[in-house]
């Protein structure tokens, strides 16, 4: 089942405090990009949020799951509604994001 583009724009919304949110669709689905960094997917509405370690240690408690199947666990964020507690861990994975070295791309 696709996500529908009202439940992407919410979160984006609710997003906006930890960065340039954007949303780009992909296979029925949508990858989130914040200041330029993939960070989440929105799979069957519900948002998924890529794992780091600080991530890990900030929110060890945050339920994890993969978004489809064969993925890797994302941390599930089921509470779409907790605008500081999503604006934290976006900004905590994609600070963790930007200082990893970047995968060179195939021409």
């Amino acid at each position: 089942m696709a996500s529908h583009s009202d439940f992407v724009d919410f979160v984006a919304d609710q997003l906006r405090d930890a960065g340039a949110i954007r949303s780009r669709k992909m296979f029925g689905e949508y990858g989130l990009y914040c200041d330029g960094v993939f960070f989440a997917v929105i799979c069957d509405d519900q948002f998924f949020v890529k794992i780091t370690p600080e991530g890990q240690a900030a929110f060890p408690d945050l339920p994890k799951a993969p978004p489809y199947e064969g993925a890797r666990d994302s941390f599930l964020v089921d509470d779409v509604e907790d605008r500081e507690l999503m604006t934290a861990l976006v900004r905590i994975t994609c600070g963790a994001l930007n200082t990893r070295p970047r995968k060179k791309r195939r021409k």
